[in-house]
């Protein structure tokens, strides 16, 4: 016998952008949300004020019940999230859950992950997908179990990633229509039409990728790499969390500068990769192991973006100084 949707008590758990469409569909769905788990409040900026998570913000708007545990095995927490009495628990960009808290609802807990699993299992899926050069990457639904990324699949929706796409622009594609896959497997467990399929038994092509989180060192640019290499790392870090490299200025002082936006130019050099060219109005280009990087847009230490001539309107940049 199928429940109504009005009937199945949900449990969301999230906390960046990403995780307030599938949220923000639900309740203008008219599924009823009984609670929301989001991480605790942190300082962020230069006044290190406290600031709420994307999905607090929308609960406390929309009057939804809240809870931000710092552990996840608190035993006045699991009291709480058992008192929500859920059915169904929804996990969106939160992080890894104890057993006693994805056991707790009757018909389990699902997660809605931001690849084509099994592939990208990890904290940062559409960064590496990107990255990695790929053409098409995708949302899954799937049960959770022991192991991070590897339960029975739910459902999945490819989607093309294009040459020109950076990291946010399929981030925000993945977002829209992972709000409305989200809505269609609660509506497949309501209906009890889900057939699962254990990870091991789906067709990979090719090898299977990590998806590992991204640190600040991740993020360096080695310019002793292919062009192709390169442009895809950069579009793939950007806008956030970016990539970067060292401008060595001619008396050997050497400043971090953001890159987000570049053109490939493959070409036959004999310069050393990171030798910069400039005409000091237009354009920079940095040899790469294979051609030239074109750079479209960056960002110098306290400044804000900029178009590259924008940014040599205002600050001297000769062919003495190179990247590392």
């Amino acid at each position: 016998m199928t429940m109504k949707k009005e009937d199945l008590r949900i449990v969301y758990m999230g906390t960046p952008d990403f995780a307030v469409e599938a949220l923000r569909c639900l309740v203008e769905g008219g599924y009823h949300v009984v609670g929301v788990v989001t991480m605790p409040d942190k300082p962020a900026g230069r006044g290190h004020k406290i600031q709420f998570s994307p999905v607090k913000q929308y609960a406390l708007e929309h009057n939804l019940p809240l809870l931000q545990p710092e552990k996840l095995k608190n035993e006045e927490f699991l009291d709480e999230l058992r008192a929500w009495k859920a059915d169904l628990q929804i996990v969106v960009a939160f992080r890894m859950l104890p057993e006693v808290v994805w056991n707790m609802p009757r018909l389990g807990t699902f997660n809605l992950h931001a690849s084509l699993l099994p592939q990208y299992r990890g904290a940062a899926p559409i960064n590496w997908a990107v990255i990695n050069g790929d053409t098409e990457t995708g949302i899954t639904t799937f049960f959770l179990k022991h192991e991070i990324d590897t339960g029975e699949v739910i459902q999945q929706v490819r989607v093309p990633i294009a040459d020109t796409d950076n990291v946010g622009m399929v981030h925000d594609k993945l977002m829209t229509l992972g709000g409305r896959l989200v809505v269609e497997t609660v509506d497949a467990i309501l209906n009890d039409t889900v057939k699962r399929i254990p990870q091991e038994e789906m067709a990979v092509v090719g090898e299977l990728r990590p998806a590992p989180k991204i640190f600040k060192e991740t993020c360096r640019i080695n310019w002793n790499q292919p062009v192709k290499h390169i442009y895809d790392f950069v579009r793939g870090l950007s806008p956030y969390p970016a990539a970067w490299t060292e401008l060595v200025q001619p008396d050997g002082e050497a400043v971090v500068v953001k890159i987000f936006e570049t053109e490939k130019q493959e070409e036959a050099h004999r310069l050393v990769p990171g030798t910069l060219q400039t005409d000091g109005k237009m354009y920079i280009r940095v040899a790469a192991a294979d051609g030239f990087i074109n750079i479209r847009a960056l960002q110098l230490p306290g400044k804000k973006r900029l178009k590259t001539d924008e940014l040599l309107r205002g600050f001297r940049l000769t062919e003495e100084f190179e990247m590392k």
